[in-house]
């Protein structure tokens, strides 16, 4: 067993995102895990670029209301306890409703993430549907 030292808290660059993103990075696999778990803290209105992840990304919501949006679909609200995961390649964005912060955890595998436009004052604005309203996926563990 080892205790490990983590580095400090990084705010996430403009290029990345709009509004204030904190990240602590809680966990960066060394080969051959190719595990990366961040906690990322957004301010009110913050939000990521438009992005995709090669081998996909999972957000696991620990506070705050969460706002996603994968391209073309409808902008989910999500909430503390809620896990969401985008497959590999589709373009998304994340980020904490107007009014409230959020934390997510974010667990991905490798650095093969693609930045792309910044999401728009009218995107981020878009009608939203409730994860305590829509049907759920389900998984085998």
């Amino acid at each position: 067993m080892e205790l490990l030292q983590r580095p400090p808290t990084i705010k996430l660059p403009p290029e990345w995102c709009t509004g204030d993103a904190f990240a602590d990075v809680v966990h960066r696999g060394e080969d051959p895990s190719r595990l990366r778990a961040t906690m990322v803290r957004f301010a009110p209105g913050a939000r990521t670029a438009w992005h995709s992840h090669g081998l996909g990304q999972t957000l696991c919501i620990v506070e705050g209301v969460a706002l996603i949006q994968s391209r073309g679909g409808e902008i989910l609200e999500a909430h503390p306890g809620d896990v969401v995961h985008t497959p590999p390649g589709e373009e998304h964005w994340h980020g904490a409703a107007p009014d409230r912060f959020m934390d997510h955890l974010g667990l991905w595998e490798t650095d093969d993430v693609e930045w792309l436009e910044h999401v728009t004052e009218a995107e981020y604005a878009g009608p939203r549907v409730s994860s305590r309203t829509r049907p759920r996926a389900t998984r085998d563990a």
